[in-house]
């Protein structure tokens, strides 16, 4: 789940597909306005569109669609080279940290359910 002054959103990885969806695995991102929506489809489009990294925004007014396909992605080359020179351009390393914090706690306060082992 993801949350913001003004939207919120949650992240969705199935790796469980039908055997009728063309990719192995479906992941998903939705971010949620008061305004209208952001739905990205990383592996594929239902609509038959090929490739992955489709994008679509609901506003009150239309829906649009982008591929994103051919679009720079540079988070990865960024870490790569913050990893190596040391340096933060991908992400500052305090949010890493408090990341892992935040996890950790979740995980310390989380309460089973059921009888999962």
């Amino acid at each position: 789940m993801l949350r913001a002054p003004h939207a919120s959103g949650y992240i969705r990885v199935d790796w469980f597909s039908p055997d009728g969806l063309n990719t192995w695995g479906d992941t998903r991102l939705f971010i949620l306005g008061t305004e209208g929506y952001i739905e990205i489809r990383k592996n594929t489009d239902l609509a038959g569109r090929t490739g992955g990294s489709h994008i679509f925004v609901v506003n009150h007014t239309s829906t649009q669609y982008i591929n994103y396909a051919q679009g720079d992605l540079p988070y990865g080359r960024q870490l790569l080279y913050d990893i190596i020179h040391r340096t933060e351009t991908a992400i500052p390393q305090a949010h890493v940290f408090l990341v892992s914090e935040l996890a950790l706690r979740a995980e310390q306060q989380a309460i089973r359910l059921g009888n999962m082992v």
